[in-house]
């Protein structure tokens, strides 16, 4: 039998446009889990290229790659700068 080859799937690959992007943010704050979200945004990062959003924020790229990954565990004032450098905001709703 044939081997059939795979390739990973990389969400930054797929966000190019702002609405995906801010829709890609709020399924990840939706879940409620730090590590999802930090890992989005870390995602989004590297869609936009992560130099330009760590010197944006104010940052280390390397610092920055390690606070967004999944086993990160950015600050949130990281979080905040983040977020206002990839040209985003966050709000708060009620919930239910």
């Amino acid at each position: 039998m044939a081997k059939t080859k795979t390739r990973r799937w990389d969400p930054a690959d797929h966000l190019k446009r702002a609405a995906d992007i801010v829709d890609y943010l709020e399924a990840a704050l939706e879940e409620g889990d730090a590590a999802l979200v930090a890992a989005a945004l870390g995602d989004i990062a590297r869609a936009k290229g992560m130099t330009t959003v760590a010197r944006e924020a104010g940052l280390g790229r390397e610092s920055l790659y390690k606070a967004l990954s999944f086993d990160g565990n950015p600050e949130l004032s990281t979080v905040l700068r983040v977020v206002r450098a990839l040209g985003m905001r966050l709000h708060a709703v009620r919930a239910g």
